[in-house]
């Protein structure tokens, strides 16, 4: 019986994990339909609402949003938005904050989240995965003598929470394993671990490369 028990949870716990998730990701959406006048929602013109729609309506604005930013003159319009915010104060600082992350970690120019790597954490012979973040700032780099890195460490199986870390570039070690396997590898607790490569025969694989980390040496190669 705790066989048969053990099994059913395998097959829901996930599907109701992801239910969960996609009911208050579409729900939140949904907010956006609060933007639409009342006149036009589905309640007045058909007398029920439409789950979804939200998402629906998200998904123009973003694609609107991006047609814009992307000529001259929507680009112009959010130089002079971007102007009046950095001019009242506190909302400058979290807006510029936000901005630069968001910069950094969804431009495909940016390198952060890229890179998954092994270090010392949180005591030395103690191993862990993190992932590379860039380079410590100017002000910092030179109080630090030889040169590190900056990495995040996440926690598990929330991985949404971790610590900030400045290493030496010498004492962390990269993997072969993308972000998203990490990702995985995290939230499982170690359980769900990535699959060994096979590199296709005749094909070379190469790595992506990484400016910041080009000289980091590479873990050693699994048995």
């Amino acid at each position: 019986m705790r066989r048969y028990l053990i099994a059913g949870l395998l097959v829901w716990v996930p599907l109701g994990i992801t239910i969960w998730v996609l009911h208050a990701l579409v729900s939140t959406l949904d907010q956006t339909l609060l933007l639409v006048p009342e006149s036009w929602r589905p309640e007045a013109l058909f007398g029920f609402g439409i789950p979804g729609l939200g998402v629906l309506l998200s998904f123009l604005i973003l694609m609107l949003t991006g047609i814009l930013a992307a000529n001259f003159v929507g680009a112009r319009l959010i130089l002079l938005w971007e102007g009046l915010l950095s001019r009242i104060p506190f909302v400058k600082s979290i807006y510029s904050s936000v901005k630069q992350v968001s910069d950094t970690l969804l431009s495909e120019q940016g390198n952060a989240f890229r890179k998954a790597l092994l270090v010392e954490f949180p005591h030395p012979g103690s191993w862990t995965i993190a992932f590379l973040t860039g380079t410590p700032a100017p002000s910092i780099a030179p109080l630090l003598g030889e040169e590190h890195v900056s990495v995040y460490v996440p926690t598990t199986p929330n991985p949404t929470g971790g610590y900030f870390l400045i290493v030496p570039k010498s004492r962390v070690r990269e993997v072969d394993m993308s972000v998203d396997e990490a990702l995985k590898y995290i939230i499982s607790m170690g359980v769900v671990a990535p699959r060994a490569r096979t590199p296709v025969a005749g094909k070379r694989v190469i790595a992506p490369p990484v400016p910041e980390t080009s000289n980091i040496p590479a873990a050693p190669t699994r048995q």
